[in-house]
Parts: structure tokens; C-alpha cells; sequence
């Protein structure tokens, strides 16, 4: 909870911070790679930090996390909280990083609005918005690493490819067990893990990839969409998985974490995908499959056309072997792939979810690009489904933290 001194004081500035929060980031982060250059090459996604959304995910939770002091001081936004530590975790992310983040992020803060505006005691209040949010985050942290059996960053482990096969024109999935022999990981179905790569400039970058079956099976299994191209930053770990990930290989992968996964329980659910967005649906059709689950499950996927669906035969076998499954599946060009026909269940166009018959009491599930599960989640609602119904997993900076 926000103190009775600094409330007011967050409350008055909120305003002029969150219209420079922009540019707060983007000094923030120029000012620690000026430091520590080997953070951009060695632990953030250079891909991210190019295109801007790394920024904006940063400034979104901070300014979020204030209006949320404000807004509700006797709720702590454990929702926005949780996101953050797993993909943290993932990562390796331990306490001491926070102090350091902590001095680059306030003189970022002075550089921008200036020591006119950023008061001792407006400096004072801010410190409290960013120790409550980080002292939270080493809290949530320290369980994920306790709970994984794992000492705080130690997430990193070596694994083998052992299958390599081609899900898509453009996905590949990749069947990976431990380098040491021994077992594997728990894991809750819907979570991810980071892989990290070397690449030929010699940085060490690391993007996150769901595992795409059920835990309990003999390999974890990954599936990785090429994106762009290795010249691009946002697209040179997919690429250089495209380009050497063979079987044999080993690859250095950390222990799994996320925070959307499968629910315990018989209520009705609601998995929406697009694109490679599928995997962590997968995995959760997956464990319902392999234990015999009875649950009504609506399951709704799109592309852009059956050839670009990844895992497309699987899925459907999987939903066939669900006695309350429905399956319904979007392809935008349904031709392009030669099929004279579509399977029952098959529409052209884009996913629509008034198309939809929904159970009452049903929790929806969904990942892919942003647009749409803004546009899908948007529908939702209009049709009266709870928003605290709807969960959502984004694969890279979450752009709706502190949004929602």
C-alpha cells in the first residue's frame, strides 16, 4: 500500500510521469547499455529493444502499477505482478539486478523532467512506487526459484535435440531432453521455457518458446516459427534454430515458467489461438487428452491458411479425442494450399467469436499477435463474458501490462 505521504504526491504527478514515461524508458535503457553493454547482447532481446516494445512494455507496467496504487490501494495488482516475475524467472533475473535497474530508471527520471520538477520529495514518493513493485517481484521471484528447486538464477540447463520436425511452411518443432541424463522438469501445461543461442556476432540472446505437448511424455517439445529473417533482430534466434538446430545438438534452455496455464477443475473452457500462438493450447489439449478429461472445451483457432497452421493434423486429433470438444477453425485463405475442401467446423475469414455457442461460467484461454486477441477478447466481452474470465499469454514484451 502506497503511504498517506507520497499518495498525494503520486497522484499529482502521475500525470507528467506517465506523459514522459516514454521517453523515461528510452533513457533508461541508453544510460544502463552505456554501463553494462553486455546486458543488450547477453540478456535482453536486442530484437525488442529495436523496434520500441521493450520501451513501451516498461513504461506501461510502472505507470500502470501507479494508477493501480491509486485506483485501488488495498488490492496489490497481483495479475500484472505474476506476468512480470515468470517471464523474470525465465530469464535468470535475480534480486541484486533490481538495485541497478533502480539507479538507472531515477537518473533517466531527473534527465527527462528535470530536478525543477523531480522534487526531493516527489523523488521520495516514486522511490516508494518502485521498491513496492520490486520488492514484490523479488518476493514472487524467490517462490518461482524455491518452488523449481532452484537457487535464485541458477534456471539454466543443458538439452538435446533429439527429433527435429517440420509443423508449417515456416515452424519447425524441436524434441528436447536433458544433456546429463536426467529427468526431466514438472511443468504445468501452458507454460514456456527461454532457450538461449550464441550467435555469430558472439552475443548470447534469448527468446521464449511454450512447450508444445503434455507434461509427462519422454522429451519436452518446443515448436519455433521462423520470424523475418537473421538479419533481422527480432527474428535471428528463430532463424538460427531454422538454420542449426539438428538432433544431437545441444542447446541451453532454462526451467519452465508462465503463469497461463491449464485449470484444475471440470468448469468449461474456451482455448483461442492464432498463428504459433497454438503451442501452449496444445500442451493443455494435450494433458486434457492424456487424462481422459470430460470438460466441455470449445477450441478455436486461425491462420492464414491451412498450410501456415502449425501442428494442424494434431490438434485436430487431439480435439477428436475430447467426447466435449468443439472445434472450430478460421483460415483467411482457406486455397491457397490446394485443398478443394474444408473439414466440418471450417470457416474462411477471421476468427469470430459470435459465431461462438458458449457455456455459461466458461473461462477463455487465448494466445497469438495482439491484434487479435484484441479484437477476439473485445467480442467477449460484448457477449458478457467476465473480463476477470479471460486470460491471455503474450510471446515477447507484454504490451496490454498496466492496460487492462
Amino acid at each position: 500500500m502506497l503511504s498517506a505521504r507520497s499518495a498525494p504526491v503520486i497522484r499529482a504527478t502521475l500525470p507528467v510521469v506517465g506523459a514522459a514515461i516514454g521517453e523515461v524508458a528510452e533513457a533508461f535503457y541508453r544510460r544502463l547499455f552505456e554501463e553494462h553493454p553486455a546486458l543488450l547482447n547477453d540478456l535482453f532481446n536486442r530484437g525488442n529493444q529495436a523496434s520500441g516494445a521493450q520501451r513501451q512494455a516498461l513504461a506501461g507496467s510502472i505507470a500502470g502499477f501507479a494508477g493501480m496504487l491509486l485506483e485501488r490501494p488495498d488490492d496489490r495488482p497481483d495479475a500484472l505482478l505474476l506476468r512480470i516475475a515468470h517471464k523474470h524467472a525465465s530469464l535468470g533475473v535475480t534480486s541484486e539486478q533490481y538495485k541497478l535497474v533502480h539507479r538507472h530508471l531515477f537518473a533517466a527520471i531527473v534527465e527527462v523532467l528535470g530536478e525543477d520538477t523531480v522534487t526531493p520529495e516527489v523523488a521520495e514518493a516514486w522511490d516508494e512506487v518502485y521498491w513496492l513493485m520490486a520488492n514484490a517481484l523479488i518476493a514472487i521471484e524467490a517462490r518461482l526459484y524455491r518452488e523449481a528447486g532452484m537457487a535464485e538464477g541458477e534456471v539454466w540447463r543443458q538439452m538435446v535435440v533429439a527429433e527435429r520436425r517440420t509443423e508449417a511452411s515456416d515452424a519447425v518443432s524441436l524434441a528436447l531432453h536433458p544433456a546429463d541424463g536426467g529427468p526431466l522438469a514438472p511443468f504445468q501445461p501452458g507454460q514456456y521455457v527461454s532457450v538461449q543461442v550464441q550467435l555469430p556476432d558472439g552475443a548470447r540472446q534469448i527468446r521464449q518458446y511454450s512447450l508444445s505437448s503434455a507434461p509427462g511424455r519422454a522429451h519436452w517439445r518446443i515448436t519455433v516459427k521462423r520470424v523475418a529473417d537473421g538479419n533481422d533482430p527480432e527474428g535471428e534466434v528463430s532463424s538460427w534454430l531454422h538454420a542449426h538446430a539438428r538432433p544431437g545438438d545441444a542447446l541451453t534452455v532454462s526451467a519452465p515458467f508462465g503463469d497461463l496455464v491449464l485449470p484444475p477443475g471440470d468448469g468449461p473452457l474456451l482455448l483461442a489461438s492464432a498463428g504459433i500462438g497454438c503451442t501452449p493450447m496444445l500442451s493443455m489439449l494435450d494433458e486434457l487428452a492424456r487424462t481422459g478429461s470430460s470438460r466441455t472445451v470449445t477450441v478455436v483457432h486461425a491462420d492464414r491458411s491451412p498450410d501456415d497452421h502449425a501442428h494442424r493434423d494434431e490438434l485436430r486429433a487431439l480435439a477428436s479425442r475430447l467426447p466435449g470438444a468443439t472445434l472450430r477453425l478460421w483460415y483467411e485463405s482457406p486455397g491457397d494450399s490446394g485443398h478443394t475442401g474444408l473439414p466440418p467446423g471450417t470457416l474462411p475469414g477471421r476468427a469470430d467469436a459470435g459465431a461462438l455457442d458458449l457455456p455459461d461460467g466458461v473461462t477463455v484461454y487465448m494466445c497469438g499477435p495482439l491484434p487479435f486477441m484484441r479484437a477476439f477478447r473485445g467480442d467477449l466481452l460484448r457477449r458478457g463474458v467476465p473480463a476477470q474470465s479471460v486470460h491471455y499469454e503474450v510471446f515477447g514484451p507484454d504490451l496490454w501490462l498496466g492496460r487492462d
